[in-house]
């Protein structure tokens, strides 16, 4: 993995290069013209995780750069600083060492440092230890959390002690309209705020129109879209697996004050069943799936994509909203879907600047 190397002056080629990129590999699929969201060019970051690394009295942030040709070999590189991540991340990487390198008890054997931030400022920084925490930690470990204005966690085997809380909570503006995420501590979250804003702008864009029927949602992790696209439907239905996620969507739609979403923890895969009529029990029967009238569906998949079943389960719907993290398998995916519906809107969401890596946004139509 290359590491990064941000230069704002050279921005807009680069972006130019994934357009054109893009606009290639999906010219197949008679898509209309591709719709950019272009990212900050720096400092865009709102998490970032660096090994901390150990020479002398010295200790330093380090990433690895891995040889192209040789993955097995990797070179340290030092980051004093590091563009890539926000204001507030880059504020603190010096201020956290300074104040844990001549502190024996914060220091030893500290190898991991995580960064969780928001766009107001609030910050989590997440300790991980190669030794037990002990009591001594936890005082020193306070005092910190006061100097630096920080929530920190400390983390060893079998430990994870929460000093403060275990989250953060982002305040997104999208259309005049501010909402509300709780953002947990090693759990999943969009990186790039900014481009965030853009990505949920755009799904409630090409959603409008929508109240009188409902949307289901596959993999909708702490309710990112769930919040934003609620107004646009009647009801939402959404579905995730991560107890963990499940726990902050149902706690965000109470902080948006949302009341028409039913957030249910299941697999896409279950949730298929289920609406085949396989798979009843509880959490089935609390779905009560006969009183919606899908329009649309979500999906926000992994990298590796839908496989053929759950390409065949959302190609029912009228309309299919996919939001991708990798052009490849969404390439491979659209080539399924495509036999029944038509790309009307395709979008570029520069998330990762200065990387290979793309956010696409489809809505496909039932031809």
């Amino acid at each position: 993995m290359a590491i990064p190397v941000v230069d704002p002056a050279r921005y807009d080629t680069e972006l130019a290069t994934k357009r054109e990129r893009l606009i290639a590999q999906f010219a197949a699929f008679d898509a209309p013209p591709l719709e950019v969201f272009a990212s900050p060019p720096s400092h865009y970051r709102q998490r970032c995780e660096f090994r901390i690394w150990h020479e002398g009295d010295d200790l330093y942030y380090a990433m690895f750069e891995v040889d192209a040709e040789d993955p097995s070999q990797k070179t340290v590189v030092r980051l004093d600083q590091f563009a890539v991540a926000g204001e507030r991340i880059n504020a603190l990487m010096p201020a956290l060492l300074d104040a844990v390198r001549d502190n024996p008890v914060m220091r030893r054997k500290l190898f991991q440092v995580e960064f969780l931030t928001t766009l107001s400022g609030e910050a989590l920084v997440t300790l991980i230890y190669h030794r037990p925490l002990d009591d001594d930690w936890e005082r020193d470990a306070r005092a910190l959390e006061q100097s630096l204005d920080v929530m920190i966690i400390g983390r060893s085997r079998k430990q994870r002690i929460v000093l403060t809380r275990d989250h953060v909570w982002e305040q997104l503006t999208v259309d005049d309209r501010t909402f509300y995420y709780q953002q947990v501590e090693n759990s999943f979250t969009q990186p790039n705020a900014e481009i965030c804003r853009s990505m949920l702008s755009w799904a409630r864009d090409v959603t409008a129109g929508s109240e009188k029927r409902d949307l289901v949602e596959l993999y909708c992790g702490n309710g990112n879209f769930t919040a934003a696209l609620a107004q646009n439907f009647r009801r939402i239905l959404a579905t995730e697996i991560s107890r963990t996620s499940v726990a902050s969507a149902r706690l965000n739609m109470e902080k948006n004050d949302i009341d028409n979403v039913f957030v249910a923890r299941m697999s896409a895969e279950d949730f298929s069943s289920a609406l085949k009529g396989d798979k009843g029990g509880r959490r089935v029967d609390e779905m009560c799936l006969d009183d919606y009238d899908f329009s649309t569906v979500l999906v926000d998949p992994p990298r590796a994509g839908l496989d053929d079943d759950s390409c065949a389960q959302v190609s029912e719907y009228e309309r299919i909203v996919y939001i991708s993290c990798n052009p490849d398998t969404l390439e491979k995916n659209l080539e399924h879907l495509t036999r029944t519906h038509r790309v009307t809107r395709f979008a570029l969401f520069d998330q990762f600047p200065f990387t290979h890596h793309c956010e696409c946004g489809v809505l496909l139509e039932r031809r």
